[in-house]
């Protein structure tokens, strides 16, 4: 009964419901605790948190009763990598990890190596859903190697559910790797190797054979392979229907969103993102799937000029975003602090055994100890140091910012008022500035400013395609008088001016709304227009001199 339901875990969770209620009416306490460990666990995926706990618990009651014995430690590690997976599966990565490593410990002492490959893999996965991408392909490499090596120790189901584990993590892990270094096309060909490879070992496990399969879709996708992506998607969102996977059923939805707003077919990736948005609806979950959904939502509705309907969706996006982002960065603070510990710990009863009577090591480690609290004190003057150097440029740029606006307004309405005599002086400045030949007269100079001026107060420069082209279309003249008349006029490039109007609007929202300053630097660049959170933050570095987290915490 205990084997299928760990097979039915990644095969059939109705049928492994139906083992561990069954199992659960056993009068041994032994079956008892190992079937309300499963409970916990179906119940967790499916978001019933409350009842989960309940039945963890239920669990260790009934371990306790049990003399002690082998069996007793085997079963608890089990209870540990179960709680493992069910922190996990609430995003609790740290809680996980503790689980993990706890277990992992009660099986070395007893010796059961299959349950350590377990929690070895386990570990690697949280890993990877951390962003310690080449820490899970490093230790995943090396445990495929052991398990192949070992083949002896498992059942044919246990060494096909573990490598097709080990496998579909290790694929994930290429392929976060390749998100965070796109130059590197090899890493995705690792990532689609990889994933192919679960398929292989995930004839008998569902949930891995459509994960990968995503996953592979995924892949096609950021080759711009379209039509396998979309094939791919499609005959996911068939078979997730079928056997009632609803997770994987709204991220197949959401992908063919996302395939279908990368080319420009807005209405049909309008479809896919509602089915997503009513399965989350259903399901009261606002995971990772609904809300990037609500995002492109959002951008689509601003393309049609919708917007009610853009607010409303890009409103559900950041109050969403910022919690799960800083759920996320504080989860994976704590596991790579508990890692870190962990391998210490292990490192230094291994020293303490190897070393007991070494006394010059004692004195290096002493040594070490010092330099250590040297560096950080170091560490924590220089950084009051910045704060307080960082502090004063704020107060400098926010006054700066101040005077350049009531400059600003003074200069707008002087523009079209400038006499003969400035206008040449400054042409003549320009023209050396700039080594441009062009000549235009100057009533027309000023209807260009004139309607530049208009667009500024219409704030159309926060629009992503604020360009030459779409302004010089814009104002009814050509790219080459709009690139000169920008040139001699402000001083600067057309870019360099288009930057300026977004990153001065950003700094005045900084300034005065103090929820703007909570959105994520992600957020700040798309509603001014910027394509990226990268470009955004150079350019706004650049004219601070401080990126905009350290603004917005100085203010």
């Amino acid at each position: 009964m205990q084997d299928k339901i760990r097979l039915n875990l990644n095969a059939d969770r109705d049928s492994a419901t139906v083992y561990a209620n069954k199992m659960a009416k056993s009068g041994n306490y032994k079956h008892k605790a190992f079937a309300n460990v499963a409970q916990a666990y179906l119940l967790q995926l499916k978001d019933n948190t409350a009842k989960s706990k309940e039945k963890y618990e239920q669990a260790f009651q009934y371990l306790e009763k049990m003399p002690e014995s082998k069996d007793k430690d085997q079963l608890k590690a089990y209870l540990y990598n179960y709680g493992g997976l069910i922190e996990g599966a609430r995003g609790n990565y740290s809680k996980a990890l503790e689980n993990y490593q706890t277990g992992m410990k009660i099986s070395t002492n007893i010796g059961d190596v299959i349950q350590i490959v377990k929690f070895k893999s386990n570990i690697a996965f949280i890993n990877e859903a951390i962003g310690n991408y080449q820490l899970a392909i490093k230790n995943l490499k090396q445990l495929n190697v052991f398990i192949d090596n070992n083949e002896s120790y498992f059942t044919k189901e246990q060494f096909n559910t573990v490598k097709s584990s080990n496998n579909l993590t290790l694929a994930a892990s290429y392929e976060g790797w390749y998100m965070k270094n796109q130059s590197s096309t090899k890493l995705l060909d690792s990532a689609a190797f990889f994933y192919k490879k679960t398929v292989s070992y995930s004839q008998n496990l569902p949930i891995n054979n459509i994960k990968a399969k995503i996953s592979l879709g995924n892949v096609y996708y950021m080759k711009n392979d379209y039509t396998n992506a979309e094939k791919t998607y499609y005959n996911i969102v068939f078979y997730a229907k079928q056997n009632n996977l609803k997770r994987e059923y709204k991220i197949a939805n959401y992908n063919l969103g996302n395939l279908y707003f990368e080319t420009k077919k807005y209405d049909k990736a309008l479809v896919f993102f509602k089915k997503v948005d009513s399965v989350s609806e259903i399901d009261n979950l606002r995971d990772e799937s609904f809300l990037k959904s609500n995002y492109y939502q959002a951008k689509i509705y601003n393309i049609y000029k919708e917007p009610q309907e853009a607010f409303k969706h890009s409103k559900i996006y950041l109050d969403n975003y910022e919690k799960s982002e800083a759920k996320l960065n504080n989860e994976a603070l704590e596991v790579n602090y508990k890692l870190g510990t962990g391998d210490l710990s292990d490192e230094m009863v291994t020293i303490q055994k190897k070393y007991e009577n070494d006394v010059l090591l004692n004195k290096a480690l002493k040594v070490f100890y010092v330099l250590l609290v040297v560096g950080i004190v170091f560490l924590l003057i220089k950084n009051i140091r910045d704060k307080n150097k960082a502090h004063k440029k704020m107060n400098a740029l926010i006054e700066e910012f101040k005077a350049n606006i009531e400059k600003k307004n003074n200069a707008e309405n002087e523009v079209i008022e400038q006499n003969e005599a400035e206008v040449f002086e400054n042409e003549e400045v320009h023209f050396k500035k700039e080594n441009m030949p062009l000549s235009i007269d100057e009533a027309k100079e000023n209807k260009i400013v004139e309607k530049l001026l208009a667009l500024e107060s219409k704030q159309e420069f926060l629009n992503a395609d604020f360009t030459l082209s779409y302004v010089a279309k814009k104002i009814k003249t050509n790219t080459t008088y709009l690139s000169y008349v920008v040139n001699k006029r402000f001083g600067k490039s057309f870019g360099e001016y288009s930057n300026e109007l977004k990153i001065n609007y950003v700094i005045n929202e900084m300034i005065t709304n103090h929820m703007y300053r909570k959105y994520s630097t992600q957020a700040i660049a798309e509603s001014v227009g910027f394509k990226n959170a990268v470009s955004f933050a150079k350019s706004f570095r650049k004219r601070t001199g401080v990126s905009p987290a350290q603004f917005a915490s100085n203010i």
